[in-house]
């Protein structure tokens, strides 16, 4: 599914900022040609559930496709009801860079913002 083709606002249950497309176009530059970031969910962590970043030069018929700026970003079918209404971003702090996704379905997270209870 392509959210290109159709509005935005109804297809994209993620939304991916400016400054993450700018960083996801920054990484994707030094990999394959047509890599994409996938995102998932993984069951584990200290809170339950992980979010785990990767590279893929493939999609899955049943992913979620966000494209933008450039960038590409992979969610597979079902890691998405996890990410529904989330936003990834990309933030430069004083503790390091990093993604950081905010998800309005966690009930708690970790410190560290990678894992998550639902």
């Amino acid at each position: 599914m392509s959210v290109d083709a159709i509005s935005p606002v109804e297809t994209a249950p993620v939304l991916v900022t400016d400054r993450a497309a700018e960083r996801i176009r920054e990484i994707l530059a030094h990999e394959s040609s047509g890599s994409m970031l996938r995102v998932s969910v993984l069951g584990g962590g200290c809170s339950g559930f992980s979010y785990d970043f990767g590279f893929d030069t493939q999609s899955q018929p049943d992913d979620l496709v966000i494209a933008r700026d450039g960038a590409t970003v992979l969610i597979d079918a079902v890691s998405l009801p996890f990410l529904a209404g989330s936003q990834i971003d990309f933030v430069d702090e004083l503790i390091g860079a990093s993604f950081k996704i905010t998800n309005p379905n966690a009930t708690a997270s970790c410190g560290c913002g990678t894992s998550f209870s639902v």
